[in-house]
């Protein structure tokens, strides 16, 4: 048997054989180690804030040129989607108020698609936060333009009064690439401050940081989301260095911070209300992004997942925010959309309706008295048929040329939609008033002018000046003791005598932080614009008065 064996010959396989059997080898080895790499895949997503009703880049206050506006966010936004397809868009609310374009739509024309909306649509956004200053023209301004969007409007925090209904959708869910997307929408709950109560009739605004809390957890544990993303109108609402609280805020105003400590289960919070370019933030591992305002910047987020045997799983993430400089051209498209209402808000603001002896400006307006801010003064004075007036300057830059003034010039000087109110205040109150508006400047330091003094963390526009009465305002004494001779009709004014104030619906809801007028009876009430008054105003005057009392001074 042996000898058999021995004999027998072994044959080697043939060099075919050979190689397709290594051929298998490999595929076999190829294949078995590719089952250990994990799946991956990138989703980005595009944020804007704060767009306030821009779209071509133009300032049309001095009707020139200006890196802004929709049109040239599209062009970015086209960009990134050409090189990226797993792409999302969303807004972070102030929408629809805030240019004179959106101003003349809401106001003078609300018959066609609201521009912001039909832009918005043609470029396929996928959600919106509401904002505060959406409820400034009114709910039926706000329900058309919302009826007129194509994409959701999100609040989970506004609710129809006295019920568990939230008035918009709280969240979308979207797949993207196989991975499900929740977008939370959430909406500063300031609006009962700062607007007219008829403006949001019916509604109640909740607390954020429980909402997001609820909201959350239902897109994690019920949609069985892979990403949350948080689009909200609020911002960060402290200095991150120190942990101090910006100043003027109400409560719960920002709270990007505390939800993105407090709330488990968020990836990525698109901010908003503040207007500041925050290009990338982390707290607590949640990625926080913001586009600054008016269509300056476009935030980008960028997500790195992993598939995982039950779910996807973030395990990087970055942010920046894409500026709209020279270098980016408006998309035309988008200029064409915007055209007719373009049009028709330059022939609104190159209307002449009154004559100025003199160039008037507000660059100095916050450190003496001026003639143009006198301009609003004495039409608060003479509609409101008050006493005294309250007036802040909303904008350094304003300037009425000699010679012919324009809408323009007054949309310049008086750029919000704010609305006349009287109430009935005390003299006390008054002072109070004042005291808060002198927080503005700092702690006096010898040899330092007032415009080296002033907060740089209190708004300009929560500085308010009074006509009608007299006053020093001393920036050497300590805050709370700066108001000095204080006057009505060249008389010390008493404490407890009773003044007619003309003021705007901002203050009267507590905004800036003047709580002093809280319990003040309304004694009349302008369902006009202040911007609107002043125009009939100089219509009915035809000239600008240009010489101003000097009634206040800041000393020493």
């Amino acid at each position: 048997m042996l000898q058999v064996i021995n004999h027998m010959k072994i044959r080697k396989p043939s060099p075919l054989v050979q190689s397709f059997s290594i051929l298998v080898l490999l595929l076999a080895i190829v294949f078995v180690a590719q089952s250990f790499v994990p799946e991956r895949v990138q989703i980005t997503i595009l944020g804007t804030t704060d767009l306030h009703g821009n779209i071509n880049p133009i300032d049309y206050y001095t009707d020139k040129p200006d890196n802004r506006g929709l049109a040239k966010v599209a062009t970015l936004i086209k960009r990134v989607r050409k090189e990226q397809p797993n792409t999302l868009l969303i807004d972070s609310g102030d929408t629809i108020q805030g240019s004179p374009l959106e101003s003349f739509h809401s106001r003078k024309n609300n018959v066609r698609t609201d521009p912001m909306m039909l832009v918005m649509n043609s470029l396929n956004y996928d959600a919106m936060a509401v904002g505060n200053h959406e409820y400034n023209f009114g709910l039926k301004v706000l329900e058309k333009a919302r009826g007129e969007a194509k994409f959701p409007w999100l609040s989970a925090n506004t609710y129809d009064k006295d019920t568990q209904r939230t008035h918009y959708k709280p969240y979308i869910v979207k797949d993207v690439a196989g991975v499900k997307i929740g977008i939370l929408g959430l909406t500063t709950p300031g609006i009962p401050y700062w607007d007219n109560p008829p403006n949001y009739a019916g509604l109640e605004f909740r607390d954020p940081v429980a909402e997001a809390r609820k909201w959350v957890t239902t897109l994690r544990t019920q949609e069985k989301a892979d990403v949350v993303v948080i689009a909200m109108h609020m911002g960060l609402g402290e200095d991150l260095r120190t942990g101090e609280a910006s100043p003027g805020q109400i409560p719960h105003e920002n709270e990007a911070i505390s939800i993105a400590k407090e709330v488990p289960g968020v990836d990525v919070i698109f901010m908003g209300h503040t207007h500041r370019d925050v290009p990338s933030l982390y707290i607590n591992g949640v990625l926080l992004t913001q586009a600054n305002h008016w269509g300056r910047h476009l935030a980008r987020a960028d997500l790195y997942l992993q598939k995982e045997p039950s779910r996807w799983r973030v395990y990087a993430k970055s942010a920046r925010t894409m500026p709209t400089d020279d270098r980016v051209e408006p998309d035309p498209e988008v200029v064409k959309l915007a055209e007719p209402y373009d049009r028709q808000t330059q022939e609104w603001l190159g209307r002449v309706i009154a004559e100025s002896p003199e160039e008037l400006t507000a660059e100095d307006a916050r450190f003496r008295d001026t003639a143009i801010l006198d301009i609003v003064q004495k039409v608060q004075l003479e509609a409101g048929k008050a006493d005294v007036s309250m007036v802040a300057s909303f904008n350094q830059n304003a300037r009425i040329e000699k010679g012919p003034v324009t809408v323009r010039d007054i949309a310049e000087l008086y750029v919000y939609e704010n609305t006349l109110v009287v109430l009935e205040v005390t003299g006390q109150q008054l002072k109070d008033a004042l005291e808060h508006s002198a927080k503005y400047y700092t702690d006096y330091q010898p040899g330092k002018t007032p415009r080296e003094l002033i907060n740089d963390k209190i708004p300009a526009y929560n500085f308010d000046i009074a006509e009608g009465v007299t006053y020093e305002l001393d920036i050497s004494k300590p805050i709370g003791s700066r108001i000095q001779n204080l006057r009505f009709k060249g008389q010390p004014l008493s404490m407890t005598r009773k003044l007619r104030l003309a003021t705007n619906n901002y203050r009267v809801n507590g905004g800036g932080g003047y709580t002093m007028y809280k319990n003040a009876p309304v004694v009349y009430r302008s369902s006009e614009e202040i911007r609107e008054l002043m125009v009939d105003w100089l219509e009915r005057h035809k000239t600008i008065p240009t010489k101003p009392n000097n009634n206040w001074s800041i000393i020493p």
